[in-house]
């Protein structure tokens, strides 16, 4: 006589089973081309100004053969039509990347932006256990085979008009207004010089007059950057890195940040508060993912277009 009790734990696994058979299917099969835009409206700008449409693009990792990533990211300018686009890095994910990004960021050719780096605009993603990720902040142990960063640099600054805001400060001119911004490089490598920051955006506003509005530009959203951009008065930050999530619990949300930001601000736009001052921060999930982690659930690949209004 057969064990009802054996019959129904097979049946179960079995269950199990489909449900993640079906998971992967879509996380890896579907999900991850369902490129979006998440749009949001921010009210930072002074009475009177005219609204700013900003196209915030975050950790495309791109690889040469990725031609429906590049086909919707080249479409960006004419569907949307951005005044300022801000990239908060990770553009790369392949030695022979650069080609392929230059076919999905031409259209944005002239419209003014800034950018800072990701790990992965210095060095390509070295292979390893997508459930470590599960286990807390990545931990580079090898180091990826070098890119070709002051190849892409040139090709943002000298192609695109970019503003390189590693550890630096700049200022943008829109029609009537100007946007200051300060950035760091990737705070998750330990690369972001926040005393060096400061001093720049101190001097920066004693030989201007205050800008319209500042934004606040970092690749990796950790606590101690958030803390300080507030500090160094960003009326905006905009971050990346922890993409989402990537993989994401209906109901629940980002299991992991890679970062020690609260895992329910590790995408969209929420707020920060530092030292009795609040300012709105965007977190993108991101366009791409690691060519070793071809996943992505209930956390779709995305850009924000976020519009700059005049404050109530």
């Amino acid at each position: 006589m057969q064990n009802p009790y054996a019959k129904t734990a097979l049946t179960a696994l079995g269950a199990v089973g489909a449900v993640g058979a079906s998971a992967a299917i879509w996380g890896i099969g579907i999900e991850r081309y369902l490129f979006t835009v998440r749009e949001h409206e921010v009210r930072i700008l002074p009475d009177g100004s005219t609204p700013v449409r900003l196209l915030h693009l975050a950790d495309a990792h791109m690889a040469p053969w990725q031609h429906r990533k590049q086909r919707w990211m080249a479409a960006l300018a004419e569907n949307w039509q951005p005044d300022l686009v801000v990239n908060t890095g990770d553009n790369l994910g392949h030695e022979d990347g650069l080609r392929a990004l230059r076919a999905a960021l031409d259209p944005l050719r002239g419209i003014p932006g800034v950018f800072v780096h990701g790990s992965n605009d210095h060095a390509a993603p070295t292979p390893r256990n997508p459930l470590l990720y599960l286990t807390g902040p990545s931990k580079v142990k090898v180091a990826g085979e070098p890119l070709n960063t002051q190849a892409l640099d040139g090709y943002l600054t000298d192609d695109l008009g970019w503003l390189n805001l590693n550890n630096a400060v700049g200022s943008l001119e829109l029609p009537g207004m100007r946007i200051d911004a300060f950035g760091v490089s990737d705070a998750h490598r330990g690369w972001d010089e926040l005393d060096i920051l400061a001093d720049l955006v101190e001097q920066l506003q004693a030989d201007v007059a205050p800008a319209t509005a500042t934004l606040g530009v970092t690749h990796a959203p950790y606590r101690r950057v958030l803390d300080t951009f507030i500090d160094l008065g960003a009326d905006l930050i905009l971050g990346g890195h922890t993409h989402g999530g990537q993989v994401r619990i209906p109901g629940f949300g980002a299991l992991v940040a890679n970062c020690d930001i609260p895992l329910d601000q590790a995408r969209g736009l929420s707020e920060w508060t530092h030292a009795g001052r609040t300012a709105p921060l965007n977190v993108s999930a991101g366009i791409g993912h690691s060519i070793y982690a071809p996943v992505r659930f209930a956390c779709r690949p995305e850009v924000s277009l976020i519009t700059l209004l005049p404050r109530l």
